[in-house]
């Protein structure tokens, strides 16, 4: 009965059951530093959006709480996040600020539903190469948006569409502000400096505080908040109920879907990483249910989509956060700056948060997977690119739907091609005992697992089972392929962070049997890079063949080792 409980608790109260003093120090820490970092990055999501940045604040405090108090993740921080800076700006072009609420609540409901009916893993169905190409398609959106403020340029308006907007910016760039522009590319320094050299110092709060200072002391004219929005209003958030509109709400299904799977995807993908971090594993389940609540409680005061934030998160786990308690305090950390602090923030120039968002989209960008893309098959890359480009000229919801459609037509050509009809020779006979595992003796330092079926989209989460038995595993684990039928850029990716994450336990992975589609693929991407040109096994019996010659080699090395200590 209690496991059962257990698994609709939220993590903070599974957690806060042996909560200690030294834990709480931990969280207090981790909590103000991330709330400090949140800080810019709430206004940049805002001003970028559209919207007055303390929208991104009320956000960052309301759903920083909820999401921290009844999510299913450990260290995960919730707020507003570049995902949703050009849905947001689309929205409120179309249909004004009382449509993003309403678009927003709708979005919440739908992240209610997900989570309450188990489907916390239906994110898994969008493949990578669709991922990747929307994500890349924001962060150029994201650093379109931001050339303005990052060259002082002096513009009524921006253009919502990418075309019109780099246009107007090319019309306007005789009136590049050199101050600001010099600003910014100091603050890109220094954050970069930051990453490089000084990992447990956050960049953005460095250049918020430091950027805020130079122009408050020194009068360097640039734009700051309070000359563009006469800064942010000191006190609590005002609750009011947004106004609802039948007939606009039908137009925003569409828009609300997006929302509601961008969140799901971010947030996700946001707790994946801080089980890594944290040696944690997240409830899918709750953490959409949390993240609904949120984005249902937003607009009420005032704020704005959100989703679990990966870069914070990274920080908060880093800062040495121990349990939920500290996006709590992270939350009440901005909730302080609003009430005591806010006429400081009136100084902030908007060079420096457009420097910032300029690295967030850097970030986010997953730049390093395009010739991982690259090297796939035609299909795949043309899915990546026709995601990638609808995203940027287009808009995401459409580039979504349509990179969606291509994925499943290729999933639908990729498992047909798999049906053969052949006959039965001596030669595939005698063939086949080598694939076998009949008759093979699988030695006591190594496991063999095998993909039965297309391992295509949809399924990569089946390796839930072998990473749930990490710790438990020997040395050497074989995994047999030659009953997987199809594979694809997902299915690659999926075994190349199983390969990572064994050699990171110090076991190393061979595959054997691989069909032709596979091999095809699996060649084509260089996969061997991530196992070993050596550890890509034609039959099972190659394989334990290999584990014996691995395994001889590791004991001789030991040996030896032990040996030199004694001398």
């Amino acid at each position: 009965m209690t496991s059962a409980l257990d698994q609709w608790l939220p993590k903070s109260v599974l957690l806060l059951r042996d909560y200690d003093r030294h834990k709480f120090l931990s969280d207090l820490i981790a909590g103000v530093t991330v709330g400090l970092v949140a800080l810019p990055l709430a206004m940049a999501f805002a001003i970028a959006s559209g919207v007055s940045p303390q929208a991104g604040i009320y956000c960052a405090i309301v759903t920083g709480f909820i999401i921290s108090a009844l999510g299913g993740s450990k260290t995960q921080i919730g707020g507003p996040t570049g995902a949703f800076v050009v849905v947001i700006s689309g929205i409120i072009a179309k249909h004004g600020i009382d449509g993003l609420f309403e678009c927003t609540m709708m979005a919440g409901v739908l992240l209610v539903l997900l989570g309450i009916t188990g489907m916390g893993t239906a994110v898994k169905y969008f493949p990578r190469p669709v991922i990747i190409g929307f994500t890349n398609g924001i962060a150029i959106l994201i650093a379109s948006t931001q050339i303005r403020d990052f060259f002082g340029l002096r513009m009524d308006h921006v253009p919502g569409d990418f075309f019109h907007r780099i246009e107007a910016f090319g019309a306007a760039w005789n009136t590049i502000s050199m101050p600001a522009t010099a600003l910014a590319i100091l603050s890109i320094a220094i954050m970069i400096f930051c990453l490089k050299f000084a990992k447990r110092i956050p960049g953005a709060i460095v250049v918020t505080f430091g950027a805020t200072i130079a122009v408050t002391l020194l009068g360097i004219p640039v734009e700051t908040i309070g000359t563009r929005f006469g800064g942010i209003p000191s006190g609590l958030p005002t609750f009011a109920i947004p106004h609802f509109s039948y007939d606009i709400a039908r137009q925003l299904l569409s828009p609300a879907f997006t929302v509601a799977m961008l969140g799901a995807i971010e947030s996700l993908m946001s707790a994946v990483v801080s089980d890594r971090m944290s040696n944690d594993k997240h409830n899918p389940n709750v953490e959409l249910v949390a993240q609904g609540l949120a984005n249902i409680v937003s607009p009420l005061f005032g704020g704005l989509p959100a989703t679990g934030a990966i870069a914070r998160t990274a920080t908060n786990v880093r800062s040495g956060a121990k349990t939920p308690l500290a996006g709590i305090i992270h939350s009440l950390t901005l909730l302080a700056i609003v009430l005591f602090a806010a006429p400081l923030v009136k100084n902030v120039p908007l060079a420096a948060l457009a420097a910032i968002l300029m690295i967030v989209a850097y970030n986010m960008g997953e730049w390093h997977e395009i010739p991982e893309i690259l090297k796939l098959s035609a299909a795949d890359i043309a899915v990546w690119l026709i995601t990638l480009t609808l995203t940027v000229i287009a808009d995401l919801t459409f580039a979504v739907e349509v990179g969606m459609v291509l994925a499943a037509l290729m999933f639908i050509r990729k498992v047909s091609r798999t049906t053969t009809v052949a006959r039965v020779t001596k030669d595939y006979v005698e063939d086949s005992r080598k694939h076998i595992l009949q008759g093979k003796d699988i030695p006591p330092y190594a496991t063999v697992y095998r993909i039965h079926g297309p391992f295509l989209f949809g399924a990569t989460d089946k390796f839930a089972e072998i990473l749930a038995e990490l710790n438990c595993l020997p040395p050497i684990v074989i995994l047999r392929l030659r009953n997987m039928t199809a594979i694809d850029a997902t299915g690659l990716g999926a075994i190349r962070d199983l390969a990572d994450t064994l050699h990171a336990s110090g076991r190393s992975l061979l595959l054997c049997g691989a069909r032709e589609q596979p091999a095809q693929l699996m060649h084509q991407a260089e996969f061997e890079r991530h196992v070993g040109t050596e550890n890509i096994c034609a039959s099972i019996a190659d394989a334990i063949e290999r584990a014996a010659s691995l395994y001889r080699t590791h004991h001789t090395a030991a040996h030896e080792e032990s040996a030199a200590k004694v001398v």
